[in-house]
Parts: structure tokens; sequence; C-alpha cells
């Protein structure tokens, strides 16, 4: 796995708790640019939760975690300039626009409004939106507030940039051309942290994948070297095999049974 100079994050046992219960557990990264970063896990495994935190979303942490050589810790929140995000659920303005929102967010961003526009109706061309940019955003489609989404993340041209299953309900074609935007931001140094439940699309586009269990660490590698460690041919193969899932055969089973209104007998 090659490693490019120094950092651009680094966490040092992380640990965070909700109540009594404790949901990270010491987690330690070093992440490096030009990285795309798949950040895998089971639901409720700390994914979201690192990533919060990373961001400056959720405090109340132990462990330390730096950006650009910067304790987050400081309060100095100018390194969010750098960083873009698209969540797994995300609050857009319906009543605004396409153009309201992207020149809004790109203000908040520090960009001149014009530049914010220019740059967004651009973007939107591109990706399938110019005929909607002056619609109300409460008029588009699952996959097009996807989109409007995706471009915000990228408006500000961030140094980094976290994606939570950012690909929900986005049409085959978009796909296609979203994994090549990613590969390209790679090739110019971007560093990529992507989060998603889809195997087949983490296992394609990340340069290292990191998978998280129960707030820890059990695995950080190529997608080569995981498959060398655990003999497994797919990365949901390696998956379940880390997270100690092996029921989905016969919970499937059973499902169907009960769907088709017959007893099931394991093993038959």
């Amino acid at each position: 796995m090659e490693l490019c100079g120094r950092p651009i994050i680094t966490i040092r046992n992380l640990e965070k708790n909700f109540g009594s219960k404790r949901v990270l557990k010491g987690i330690d990264l070093d992440i490096y640019p030009g990285q795309i970063i798949g950040y895998i896990g089971p639901n409720g495994a700390g994914k979201s939760t690192t990533v919060k935190i990373v961001l400056g979303l959720m405090g109340e942490y132990t462990g330390e975690i730096e950006i650009f050589g910067e304790n987050i810790s400081s309060g100095n929140v100018e390194y969010k300039r750098k960083i873009g995000y698209v969540p797994e659920t995300a609050e857009v303005y319906d009543n605004l626009t396409g153009r309201e929102y992207l020149t809004f967010i790109g203000e908040l961003y520090g960009m001149d409004y014009d530049e914010a526009d220019e740059k967004a109706k651009k973007l939107t061309e591109l990706f399938g939106l110019k005929q909607v940019y002056d619609f109300r955003i409460s008029s588009y489609s699952k996959g097009m507030r996807q989109k409007l989404l995706i471009i915000s993340s990228l408006l500000n041209n961030p140094d980094i940039l976290f994606f939570d299953e950012p690909l929900s309900g986005i049409d085959a074609n978009s796909v296609m051309v979203f994994k090549e935007i990613l590969a390209e931001l790679k090739s110019q140094g971007k560093t990529i942290f992507y989060s998603s439940h889809i195997m087949e699309v983490v296992e394609k586009i990340s340069s290292r994948i990191v998978l998280i269990n129960e707030g820890r660490i059990v695995a950080d590698g190529s997608f080569e070297e995981l498959r060398e460690k655990s003999m497994e041919g797919s990365l949901e193969g390696i998956f379940n095999e880390l997270t100690g899932f092996k029921e989905h055969e016969k919970i499937a089973k059973e499902f169907v049974s009960i769907v088709q209104g017959v007893d099931y007998y394991e093993g038959v």
C-alpha cells in the first residue's frame, strides 16, 4: 500500500461513549493524500460517529485528531473550508432552487456569488441537472437531490471529501460518471473517505479499505492485501468473515419460508 508523505488526517486512540455504551474503542488511523479510503462496517459499528467527530459535528470524545497537521480541539475551524461532505441523510432546503442552494453553499465557503453560480451551472449541466437548476428542490427526485449534494460538496474544491452512501438513488450512468470523478480527484491528490454498504463499489474504487466492527478497526489494507489474509474472493466475503456474520443464507431461507407460509427446518 503506497503512502504519500505526511498524513493529512491522523487519529489516535479515539474513543466515544453514548451514556454507558462505548461506541468507539480506540481508533488509530493515518490517512494520506491521494487515498480513497473505503470505511466500512456493520450498522452501529461506529463509522458515522468517527466521521462526525472528525468533521467537528460531534464532541465529548477522548483521543487526538489532527487534520492538515493541526489538532481540531484547538477551536480553529478554518480546516473545514478545505473539506467536502455528503452525509447519508441530509436536510436540504426544499423551498430553495438548485441555484439558490448551491450559491448559498458556495458563499458559506467564502466564494463570491457570481463565482459560485458560474461554477455550479457548469457542474449541474455535466451532472444532468441543467434543466432543473432553477426549479425548487421540493420537485427533485431522490437521485437529483443526491447529485445536488455531491456538487455542493465539491463546489469549493476541497482537499478532503467525506462521502456516506453518496450513490443512493442515482441512475446507472451517473454512477459511472461519479466513479470516474473519484478516480480523477484521487489522481489530483485529493483524499476521499468513502463509507457505503455496497461492497462491490467499495471494492472497485478504494485504494485502501478500513473495516470497523464494534468500535474497533479489525482490518486495514488494500483489497488485495485483505484477500490474501482472509482467503476470501470478494470484499463481501471478507466483510462477513471478519465481522462474524455467517447466518445470511439461513436467515434468507427462513425469511422466504415465512413469506410462503411453510415451516422452515434447518438443514433441509
